[in-house]
């Protein structure tokens, strides 16, 4: 059993938060990009 912290674990816990926030934005951006793709057609119909 460990007493102290070990620095990795927090070096594991910012590249969690970093890929993490990195795969959230990219999901948020396709999104938006479908969205904006949708108003586009919707748009070009009228």
């Amino acid at each position: 059993m460990r007493e102290a912290l070990d620095q990795w674990d927090f070096v594991y816990a910012a590249y969690a938060l970093g890929v993490g926030g990195t795969l959230a934005m990219m999901a948020w951006s396709w999104l938006a990009m479908k969205r904006a793709e949708a108003r586009r057609e919707k748009a070009r119909q009228r």
